[in-house]
């Protein structure tokens, strides 16, 4: 499963250094680019409801081995550099990736949902070292990206994580064990519990705000530092690393001292002053202070999201069914909110565009404080 979050990540951020860039050489705006980013989050969301719904009837390990499957076909289908600039490479862009995003939504959600029922009395502990994982994905993705994009073009980096995807296959249909349970629930008697909908829009805020960062960041920093996409790949460790760090480490906690909400509350606020003191006073424009504003970032992001997971299955225990289907459920809920990451390369685009990238990252704030 660590190896799912981690090739899965990878795959993921590779795109941020030097892909908005390339859309814009290929004829793509800031808007543009930041639907091509959304709607790999649109499609992760109806896939990962669709998906947890009729996890039992596909089968957990099946799913995570078919997942990997197409993402790994995705990721090596985006050589698009030689495609037509305009129209016909735009739309490519939207086909490769909205099937990508459901195989990533298959391959998540199975892991969630496996990883809540092997281990049902330590779920936050081994979520959040599963998400050092998600982490190093994170950290190594970008960086790799952009100097294999800088040393060797366009092709290279989908190439060797796209095999690299393609290994993991064979591992997990060999490793992961088969799980069976008939049990069935459904969507709307989870989303009754008031609860559950105050911590899917806290999911949502958090995601909006990485994906905001996927559409702009890049363009922001080689813009107003002069830097090439291979630095912009080791700025963005400024976010995942803290994150990676820090998440084995509270989800301990979570497991241990259960003040959920707590950590919740404080890791938001934390986030949403991060995203705010990116904004556009003039003082504020320094590299230094973004990579820290970053760091602060990914540190709370950890309180925030870690303990949501296992508050939604505590909240689902209270009048559910318990068993493979209700956490489906819950998994297939959890990943649709971080899905709606769309929400911030589309919007954050659009204010980029017609304001800037600081008053984006201002309103983006806002949105978090609400939560």
């Amino acid at each position: 499963m660590a190896s799912v979050n981690f090739s899965s990540m990878l795959c993921y951020s590779i795109l941020g250094p030097f892909f908005p860039n390339e859309a814009v050489k290929k004829g793509a705006n800031q808007t543009v680019v930041g639907l091509i980013f959304g709607c790999y989050a649109i499609c992760n969301l109806i896939g990962s409801l669709v998906l947890g719904r009729y996890i039992v009837q596909i089968g957990t390990k099946f799913m995570l081995v078919a997942g990997l499957f197409v993402s790994a076909g995705c990721t090596i289908m985006f050589l698009l550099d030689r495609a037509p600039a305009g129209p016909t490479f735009i739309a490519l862009c939207f086909i490769v990736r909205s099937v990508d995003a459901v195989g990533f939504a298959a391959a998540m959600t199975s892991t969630f949902a496996m990883t809540a029922k092997i281990f049902p009395n330590n779920v936050a502990t081994v979520l959040g070292s599963l998400e050092v994982f998600t982490g190093l994905g994170l950290i190594v993705g970008p960086p790799v990206g952009g100097w294999f994009y800088h040393s060797f073009g366009y092709e290279v980096p989908f190439m060797l994580l796209g095999c690299l995807l393609l290994i993991m296959v064979p591992f997990n249909l060999y490793v992961l064990p088969s799980i069976a349970d008939p049990s069935k629930d459904s969507f709307l008697r989870l989303l009754s519990h008031v609860k559950v909908l105050l911590i899917c829009f806290v999911i949502f805020t958090l995601s909006s705000g990485l994906g905001f960062f996927d559409a702009t960041l890049s363009l922001y920093a080689m813009k107003t530092f002069n830097l090439s996409s291979g630095y912009v790949g080791l700025i963005m460790l400024g976010l995942s690393l803290p994150y990676c760090l820090a998440s084995p480490l509270i989800g301990y906690f979570t497991d241990k001292y259960p003040s959920r909400i707590g950590l919740t509350v404080t890791g938001g606020i934390v986030t949403a002053m991060g995203f705010c003191l990116l904004g556009p006073a003039p003082f504020l424009h320094q590299l230094w202070l973004l990579v820290l504003m970053l760091g602060l970032i990914g540190f709370s992001l950890g309180m925030t999201a870690i303990p949501t997971f296992p508050e939604i299955i505590v909240c689902a225990e209270k009048g559910l069914e318990e068993g493979l289907s209700t956490l489906g459920m819950v998994s297939g809920l959890f990943g649709a909110f971080w899905s709606t990451m769309f929400y911030g390369p589309i919007v954050g685009g659009l204010i980029t565009q017609h304001l800037t990238f600081e008053w984006a990252a201002t309103i983006q704030g806002g949105v978090g404080l609400l939560a």
